[in-house]
């Protein structure tokens, strides 16, 4: 674990020594060494649970995959925001690398925590970097305002997780995610105890975002810088999910009964962003709402915990970072040429543009879930899990997916067929920092095909 977590953290002095001319380099080079390394974590047995122990940070083989997917991130941020920072002053420069290092630092101590009240601290510290990113380097005037919507939805959903934990400290005893799975389960009758598992899940529903506490996503992607979009999309979305999981062990009585609502709203918002997808004009604001479409089914997944459930959703949620975090560097690409992310003023790009149009078809393909791909496998076992768990689910499902097809569709015609607009004249070609940017996000999700039991999580 320190292995990975200490030089995560000697990147920010790096950051702050490194000549200016190496900068960029220095700390692409670093960090992809630094997720190289995170891969060894898959090579632990799965059979023996909990490992990499210390008296605070252990892993297991559902925070395995999100941690490495997190490692993966950063020297990816790095390649995507050297051309839209490269401009600024090298203290801003900087500050924006030291800014992303220190979210994946938070998110390491998050992801591998055993203490539930380490992980809320994590949880929340996330909060600060990505709101100075989003505030400080965001596109549009309307920044501060996507960082007020961020912030307060967060921190309303979470101050009754903080009180929720300390009532189960008081319990139980213990806040240890080693030993919280064998405390006795908890007679959860009054209508007390029924807001104290609202208040359990609330600010993880926020985060994942559910339909209906949504409304901060699409504005923050939509303002946020292309590193802010991607790390959001990638992980800080997963948070609410890994949360989620980790704490459905300790709330077992009553959710057979408490969840219906929730699952309902979980699949309705399944149709709902997706239909608003089909109405976008603005590129981004459809990729982030297709991420709470796709959101939606991890939570209903989650939700019914079932071990197929629990499994599709985790396959579901490293197959969507990946995919999402791909569109949005499309996205930006586009835009850094464009200047534009309405897709009725920057269409007919495969004219100009023929390879970037490969990586976007396949992406585009990644995110409607084509076969051998594990978005397909994760929301195979999400919706059997869920049509085992009652039929009508069918319904919902099969029309989410049919609109989720639709409007990736659209995307992909919107964005590259037609003919080119007449006020395009001079295009910068694509550089190959870019192809290895795509080829960096696309080749481990094709690869998963091959060996998907790395991100089966526990029932493996």
């Amino acid at each position: 674990m320190l292995k990975i977590l200490l030089p995560t953290i000697m990147l920010v002095p790096t950051t702050w020594l490194i000549s200016p001319k190496r900068l960029w380099s220095t700390t692409l080079t670093y960090s992809l060494i630094i997720a190289l390394c995170s891969l060894t974590w898959f090579n632990t047995p799965a059979e023996t649970g909990w490992s990499c122990m210390n008296l605070y940070m252990a892993t297991d083989p559902l925070s395995i995959p999100l941690l490495a997917l997190t490692c993966w991130l950063l020297p990816l941020m790095i390649l995507a925001s050297q051309n839209h920072t490269s401009s600024e002053p090298i203290g801003r420069q900087r500050t924006y690398i030291t800014l992303l290092t220190s979210l994946q630092i938070f998110l390491i101590l998050a992801f591998s925590a055993t203490e539930v009240i380490m992980f809320y601290i994590m949880f929340e510290a996330t909060l600060i970097p990505t709101l100075i990113i989003i505030t400080r380097w965001g596109n549009q005037t309307e920044r501060l305002n996507a960082g007020t919507y961020f912030l307060f939805y967060t921190l309303a959903g979470s101050l009754p997780l903080l009180v929720a934990l300390l009532l189960l400290q008081n319990n139980t005893g213990t806040l240890s995610l080693l030993t919280l799975q064998y405390a006795p389960a908890m007679e959860l009758s009054s209508y007390a105890d029924k807001f104290w598992w609202a208040g359990c899940l609330l600010a993880f529903l926020v985060k994942m975002p559910l339909y209906g506490a949504h409304l901060w996503l699409p504005k923050a992607h939509v303002e946020a810088p292309i590193a802010g979009s991607m790390i959001l999309a990638a992980v800080l979305l997963k948070l609410g999910g890994y949360g989620m999981m980790r704490m459905m062990i300790v709330l077992e009585p009553l959710t057979k009964e408490l969840s219906y609502p929730f699952i309902i709203f979980a699949l309705w918002g399944v149709i709902m962003t997706g239909s608003i997808c089909l109405r976008q004009t603005d590129l981004k604001s459809l990729i982030a709402y297709s991420s709470v479409s796709h959101m939606g089914l991890v939570a209903a997944g989650i939700l019914i915990q079932t071990p197929w459930g629990f499994t599709g959703a985790l396959v579901l949620m490293i197959a969507h970072g990946l995919t999402s975090s791909a569109l949005f560097c499309l996205a930006n690409t586009n835009y850094e040429r464009t200047h534009s992310r309405t897709m009725v003023l920057a269409r007919g790009l495969q004219m100009v543009l023929p390879l970037m149009t490969a990586w976007w078809f396949i992406a585009s393909l990644a995110n409607l879930a084509l076969p051998p791909l594990p978005n397909l496998m994760g929301e195979l076992m999400i919706i059997t899990s869920l049509f085992n768990w009652s039929w009508w689910t069918i319904a919902l499902t099969g029309a989410g997916t049919l609109i989720t097809a639709g409007y990736s569709l659209y995307m992909f015609l919107m964005t590259q067929r037609g003919p080119l607009p007449a006020h395009m004249l001079a295009l910068h070609p694509t550089h190959s920092r870019e192809h290895l940017l795509m080829a960096l996000h696309l080749l481990p999700l094709i690869l998963l095909i091959l060996k998907p039991e790395l991100i089966w999580g526990w029932p493996a």
